[in-house]
């Protein structure tokens, strides 16, 4: 029986596929600027510069729309993890080290235009937003398989499935937050943000099918672990349980568009369910995986959506 590849030689294997797909990146992406999607002429001085500290009656955004952008503008400020572990499971050589730079600068911009927008509209509070900062990203980031990685097995593939389903969930988080917010400048800061995280998530779910490709059975076993303990980047952040009931109940991120616009597009790109190249281990990970998608379909979203139509016509009624 063949032996597992380590991290090292997956690594050295996937060298050439890195360094095309990060120059396909290369080759679409489009540089922007943070601030040419900010509306400065509504800004205006805090008290302490003689103007006026933030109230509630100054945020014309909706409180699911509020939730969705302090939720994004809070995982986005957390990069320094994100960033620390990519580093640590990719390479900081070659194209490995040129995409980790690369895209470590392009996610930057994230949040900076976000609490450039929050704070300049008075969309939210600027005091509760950095402490809140201050909270989440003293805490970090850990990946929810971190202790399988942490045993000697090859955190690579679970680093790269992980982001290959979470830089599509953020794209389509920042997408469903645009139409909330009742804004053309945030629908077209959000879509720009968007647009981001789709390339990122090209360049991850090209890399983890190719890992698929070298290691069949490695690399199956890495993504049924990471669907089955997928969480989002921040679930940590303070007020993540509330802000993140708010945005499911109001559709901007919900369990069926998990499923049906994250993990089954993804899966589909990568044949997991047509494929003949695994082993023992591949096929009981495939089978693991199959069970826990039924599941999923059959009794977690219903239920799921069963609970939120009631209190969304709750709502409706006191309305």
């Amino acid at each position: 029986m063949a032996r597992d590849l380590t991290q090292l030689e997956i690594l050295t294997e996937l060298e050439s596929d890195a360094a095309a797909a990060l120059n396909r990146h290369l080759s679409m992406a489009k540089d922007w600027h943070p601030h040419d999607y900010i509306p400065w002429d509504e800004g205006r001085n805090f008290a302490s510069l003689g103007g006026t500290d933030w109230e509630p009656e100054q945020s014309q955004l909706s409180e699911v729309a509020k939730a969705a952008l302090i939720t994004n503008l809070l995982t986005e400020d957390n990069l320094p993890s994100y960033h620390r572990e990519i580093a640590e499971n990719f390479s900081r050589d070659g194209a490995w080290g040129s995409w980790v730079g690369r895209w470590t600068a392009e996610e930057a911009r994230h949040s900076i235009v976000l609490r450039d927008y929050l704070v300049v509209t008075r969309g939210a509070d600027p005091v509760a937003l950095e402490n809140d900062r201050m909270a989440h990203m003293t805490n970090g980031f850990a990946p929810p398989v971190d202790q399988l990685t942490a045993q000697g097995q090859a955190g690579f593939l679970y680093s790269v499935a992980y982001v290959s389903f979470q830089e599509l969930a953020t794209r389509i988080s920042h997408r469903n937050t645009a139409a909330v917010c009742d804004d053309p400048i945030a629908d077209r800061m959000l879509q720009r943000v968007a647009l981001d995280e789709n390339l990122h998530m090209i360049f991850y779910r090209t890399l983890c099918g190719a890992a698929l490709d070298l290691v069949p059975d490695q690399a199956m076993e890495a993504i049924d672990l990471i669907v089955e303990n997928f969480r989002m980047p921040g679930a940590g952040m303070p007020n993540f349980r509330r802000h993140g009931v708010l945005m499911a109940k109001h559709g901007i991120y919900d369990l069926r568009q998990h499923l049906e616009e994250v993990l089954e597009p993804v899966m589909r790109q990568w044949n997991i369910f047509g494929r003949d190249d695994f082993g023992p281990r591949g096929e009981q990970a495939r089978e693991r995986l199959a069970g826990f998608l039924e599941n999923l379909a059959k009794n977690q979203i219903p239920r799921f959506e069963e609970h939120r139509d009631r209190a969304l016509a709750r709502e409706a009624a006191r309305v």
